[in-house]
């Protein structure tokens, strides 16, 4: 039995006093006040194999992040950063100074890859020539931030097998055939990496995530089960061109995915199949009612990757075969497709992103108990790009209020490697609206701490309740005690407290992976 010492009471429910929170069987046994008896089947003293003293620090439900590309975040990590270009000779020249670096250069064969620029507001095309300029016979890939494109030096079209292209940069169906030469790598240097993320994310009170991955994914998680993976409990999704497997193992959505595989085996289960219904702002393909602003022609609302006949009958397979469906809609125009889908296929499960939605498409959610996934960072990310592409209509993105009003089961997520793998970021951006020190966008969509942290633990809410799992987090500070004052300095100023807070522990199933007091 571990024993959590002095443990501020706020978020345990006994606001009196100082308590005690005991684990045992990898679950929350009792909460009890600091020096009150205990339940008598758990009378044991305080002799156990440990007890900890923390001394008055918050400890809440573990954090998760309800969608991420686990694999992709671990490998961007070790990538050039190009999110901050302003343009195509900005991110070239970013390229540039980190090849003067003969450490840096790509291993014979193997392209130079960086990570997340944002194309669609800038003033000049990328081309291959820019890359060129730079990069001179060095291939070079550039990954966008929002994964649904691809900005390639003239060596690196050919390294992706394209002789000939008009300008270097693939969007969605060019590029994502071609991406898995990228955004793959062996299977021990995958797992390497994917221990170093998963160590990281710990650090922020990481205890869970929904692993997105574009693999093979029951092949993957069942190698790192059975290699004594113990660090996050993870759900597994699965891709329709691995569905088959799934379905002929028996998996349903929540199942073990290695059975006997060890004492930490319960931490890696079968998640949602995932279909990707259309692309993305950045890449001016999200799927939207209308034309993108200083856009025309038959794709300027953007595309739509699966058609609703299509959908449904994957949709009706994949729920009579017990899997709950994860749907990727950006645009109004794809969630609202989505939602016909859920109803015509009765399928259970989540709408991924449902970045702007019309006011019907808000109750509808609601009526069919869809959840609503969504990455309040990438609200920040995305502000400009909305303003300037989807002019008169920006009301109608990140309605998170209008969700949690309408009763919607609400999730956070970061879509890493999209946003950082961090759970605060979310909170922090869904709270305040607001980054960098700017004033709040769309304020009227903030939630309030406790809905953004009860939506970033699993359903479990914002307190610890016996009989939980012991998935925890220890916070150096209170994040309910956290506020604004109302004006836009004050949320700039709680968005940066949110951002940064600090994390002093995290345990999974009572084993700490992470403490650094």
């Amino acid at each position: 039995m571990t024993v959590l010492h002095l443990v501020n009471a706020r978020l345990a429910g006994r606001p009196d006093r100082p308590v005690d929170v005991l684990l045992a069987d990898g679950h929350v046994a009792a909460v009890v006040p600091t020096g009150a008896p205990l339940p008598g089947d758990l009378d044991v003293g305080y002799t156990g194999p440990e007890r900890v003293d923390l001394d008055g620090r918050t400890v809440i439900p573990g954090l998760w992040d309800a969608h991420t590309h686990l694999t992709q975040w671990a490998m961007v990590r070790r990538r050039l950063d190009v999110s901050t270009a302003t343009g195509p000779a900005h991110a070239a020249a970013l390229v540039g100074a980190a090849l003067t670096d003969e450490r840096r250069h790509p291993a014979p064969g193997r392209p130079f890859v960086g990570f997340g620029f944002r194309w669609a507001t800038w003033d000049d095309e990328p081309t291959s020539e820019v890359l060129d300029y730079v990069a001179g016979e060095v291939p070079v890939i550039l990954i966008s931030g929002d994964l649904h494109s691809a900005w390639a030096s003239t060596a690196g079209l050919r390294y992706l097998g394209i002789e000939h292209h008009p300008t270097g940069l693939l969007r969605e169906e060019e590029w994502m055939p071609a991406s898995p030469e990228i955004v793959t790598v062996s299977a021990a240097d995958a797992d390497e990496l994917l221990a170093d993320a998963a160590r990281a994310a710990a650090e922020r009170g990481v205890v869970g995530v929904v692993d997105f991955e574009v693999d093979d994914n029951l092949t993957a998680w069942r190698r790192r089960a059975m290699a004594g993976w113990d660090l996050l409990r993870v759900r597994a999704a699965v891709w329709e061109q691995h569905l088959d497997a799934v379905v002929d193992a028996g998996l349903h959505t929540g199942d073990v995915l290695a059975p006997g595989s060890g004492p930490a085996a319960d931490l890696i289960t079968q998640g949602p199949l995932k279909v990707i219904s259309d692309g993305s702002l950045n890449t001016l393909t999200a799927f939207c009612f209308d034309d993108y602003a200083g856009f025309a022609g038959p794709d300027a609302h953007g595309i739509l990757n699966v058609a609703t006949d299509q959908l449904v009958p994957l949709m009706t397979h994949a729920h009579a075969s017990g899997l709950r469906c994860a749907i990727h809609a950006i645009g109004d125009h794809a969630n609202a497709l989505a939602l016909d889908a859920f109803e015509a296929s009765r399928a259970r499960g989540s709408v991924e992103h449902a970045q702007m939605l019309q006011a019907e498409d808000v109750a509808r959610f609601a009526a069919l108990g869809i959840t609503a996934s969504v990455q309040p960072e990438h609200a920040m990310d995305d502000r400009d790009a909305s303003d300037e592409l989807w002019v008169g209509r920006t009301e109608r993105a990140f309605r998170l209020a209008d969700l949690h009003a309408a009763g919607v089961p609400l999730v956070l997520g970061s879509d890493a490697p999209v946003a950082p793998l961090d759970p605060w970021f979310a909170i922090a951006s869904a709270v305040t609206r607001s980054r960098d020190g700017r004033d709040p966008w769309h304020p009227e969509q903030r939630i309030d701490v406790a809905t953004a942290l009860a939506a970033s633990t699993d359903g479990r809410g914002v307190r610890v309740r016996p009989g939980d799992p012991a998935d925890l987090a220890v916070l150096e500070l209170d994040p309910l005690t956290l506020s604004d004052d109302g004006t836009p300095t004050g949320a700039a100023v709680l968005a940066e407290v949110l951002r940064e807070l600090p994390v002093a522990g995290t345990l999974v199933a009572g084993r700490w992976t992470y403490r650094g007091f």
